[in-house]
C-alpha cells in the first residue's frame, strides 16, 4: 500500500469514548460544573489505536489483541473491521473503556470501566508475530504482551511502547518509547528527585542498559523527545509549541516511529519523523480529532513533489520561494542561505543540478557526493520543502515550470550573472541576491581538505 512497509501491532486494546458539551453553570446540589448539550463519539485506544493510525497511514496492519464478545469490543470490532486485520486473544473480563468528559473542549473527568486482561496466546496470534517483518508492541499494562513474550524475545520488535504496569521490552528491541513520567518511573532510580533535561538523559541512559534495548527514546511533550544509546543523547526538538489536546499523542509517535523503522530509515530520522507526526497531532486536535472508521482518508499530499507543492501553496495564496545550486559540499555558507530564503515565503523549492551538470560546471572531479546524497541532505533541512533537480547548465527551464515568486542565488553573484532575473519577470516574480557567509565555498573546504592531506 502506497509502497510502505506492513505492520503488525501486538498490545492491550482500549475503547475510548468523548462526551463533549459546554459547561456555564455549577450544579445546585455540589460545586461540580454541569455539562449541557452532550454528544458522544467512540474511537480505537490503546494498542488499537497505534494500529488504527497506521492503518490509515496507509500501511497494511495486523493487530494482535485481546478482545471479547462483550459490548464494548463488539463496537471495537465495528471500527477496526474496515482498516486492519484484528488477531483476537481471549480476555478474562469485558474490555476496558475509557470515557472523557469535556467541556468546551477540556477535560473535566475521566470514567474507566472494564477490567478485562488477556488471558492467554493463540497459534494465530504466535504465528501472525513470527511472520511480521515489523513488529510494534503497544503496552498497556493488560498482559497481551507477557503472553506472547517468548515469540517477541525471539524476535525483538523494532518498537515497544512501554507502560509501567505491563513488563519491561525483550532485550534487542531496536527503540522503546517512554514519556517522560514513564521513564523517571521505570529507571533504576539514583536518589534524584529532578525531572528536567539532565534527569530524562540518565534515565533513559539507565533503561537502554537495563532493558538490553538499542536505544531508548524519551517523549518530552511539547519539547520533543531524547533519544539515547546509552551516552550523549540527541535532542530532537518538537517543530512548534501547541497548548491543544495531548491524549493520543504517544501513540501516534509510536505508530509513526515504527512504520518508518519497518520503512528502512535509521532510528534518528524514525524519531525525528515521529516528533512531527506527534506534534501535528495535538495541532490538529489530538485523539478528539482521529476520524471516524467511515471516513476515508484524502489522498496525502506529495510534498515530495515540488510542483504540486508549489501548486497548494499558490493556492492558498502564499509565496513560493525557490533557490538553486550544486550544493555539492553542504556548508554553513549554504544552510545560512536556505534558512534566510525560506523566511522569504511560505515554502522553499532548492532546485540542485544533476551530476552531469556539475561536471560540466566544475570540472571532471565533480561532484564529490552524488546527486542522491546530495538530495537526501538538503531533504533533511528543516527549512527545505522539496527539492527540484534540474539537468541543464541553468534552471531556466525548470524555473519556467515552477514559477516561483521569489529566485534566491548566493551573493557571489552579481546581478549580470543571473539569466534568471528576465525570466522572473514575465509572471512578475522577483530574482534576489543573499549573502553568503564570508569565506565559506564548496572549493575552499576541498582546497583545505587537500592540504590537510599533504
Amino acid at each position: 500500500m502506497n509502497g510502505k512497509a506492513p505492520l503488525v501491532v501486538v498490545g492491550d486494546a482500549l475503547l475510548d469514548r468523548d462526551v463533549t458539551g459546554r459547561a456555564e453553570r455549577l450544579a445546585p446540589d455540589a460545586p461540580v460544573p454541569v455539562v449541557d448539550d452532550c454528544g458522544e463519539r467512540t474511537r480505537p485506544g490503546g494498542a488499537a489505536l497505534a494500529a488504527y493510525l497506521a492503518a490509515r497511514d496507509g500501511r497494511d496492519v495486523t493487530l494482535v489483541a485481546g478482545v471479547g464478545d462483550d459490548p464494548a469490543s463488539r463496537a471495537l470490532r465495528r471500527l477496526l473491521e474496515p482498516w486492519l486485520t484484528l488477531v483476537p486473544l481471549p480476555l478474562t473480563g469485558p474490555l476496558s473503556e475509557k470515557t472523557r468528559v469535556l467541556a468546551q473542549d477540556r477535560p473535566v473527568v475521566r470514567l474507566d470501566r472494564g477490567a478485562g486482561r488477556t488471558r492467554e496466546a493463540t497459534d494465530a496470534a504466535r504465528e501472525a508475530v513470527r511472520s511480521a517483518s515489523a513488529v510494534l508492541v503497544s503496552d498497556y499494562g493488560r498482559g497481551t504482551a507477557d503472553t506472547l513474550r517468548d515469540v517477541l524475545a525471539a524476535r525483538p520488535p523494532l518498537v515497544w511502547d512501554p507502560h509501567p504496569r505491563g513488563g519491561a521490552p525483550v532485550p534487542g528491541t531496536r527503540l522503546v518509547t517512554p514519556a517522560e513520567k514513564e521513564a523517571h518511573a521505570l529507571a533504576p532510580q539514583d536518589g534524584t528527585a529532578r525531572r528536567d533535561l539532565h534527569a530524562a538523559a540518565h534515565s533513559a541512559a539507565a533503561l537502554v542498559r537495563h532493558w538490553r534495548a538499542a536505544a531508548v527514546a524519551v517523549t518530552l511533550g511539547a519539547r520533543g523527545a531524547l533519544l539515547s544509546y546509552g551516552e550523549n543523547p540527541l535532542l530532537v526538538p518538537a517543530p512548534a509549541a501547541h497548548p491543544g489536546d495531548s491524549c493520543g499523542a504517544g501513540d501516534r509517535f509510536a505508530a509513526t516511529a515504527a512504520g518508518l523503522l519497518a520503512d528502512g530509515v535509521l532510528v534518528a530520522e524514525a524519531v525525528e519523523g515521529a516528533v512531527a507526526a506527534a506534534t501535528g497531532f495535538v495541532a490538529a486536535g489530538g485523539a478528539a480529532a482521529v476520524p471516524s472508521a467511515d471516513a476515508r482518508p484524502a489522498p496525502p499530499p506529495d510534498d515530495d513533489d515540488p510542483y504540486a507543492l508549489a501548486a497548494r501553496v499558490r493556492a492558498a495564496h502564499g509565496t513560493v520561494v525557490a533557490a538553486g545550486g550544486c550544493f555539492d559540499l553542504l556548508h554553513a555558507g549554504h544552510v545560512g542561505l536556505l534558512q534566510a530564503a525560506r523566511r522569504l515565503g511560505d515554502c522553499l523549492v532548492v532546485c540542485v543540478n544533476s551530476d552531469d551538470s556539475v561536471r560540466r560546471r566544475k570540472g571532471g572531479g565533480r561532484p564529490v557526493n552524488p546527486l542522491a546524497d546530495r538530495v537526501r541532505v538538503l531533504r533533511a533541512l528543516a527549512c527545505v520543502d522539496a527539492v527540484a533537480v534540474f539537468d541543464e547548465d541553468t534552471p531556466e527551464r525548470l524555473l519556467a515550470d515552477l514559477r516561483p515568486d521569489v529566485w534566491v542565488k548566493g551573493g557571489d553573484y552579481a546581478a549580470a550573472d543571473l539569466p534568471e532575473a528576465a525570466l522572473l519577470q514575465k509572471w512578475g516574480g522577483q530574482a534576489v541576491l543573499l549573502p553568503y557567509l564570508d569565506g565559506r565555498s564548496s572549493t575552499a573546504l576541498m582546497e583545505r581538505a587537500a592540504e590537510g592531506a599533504r
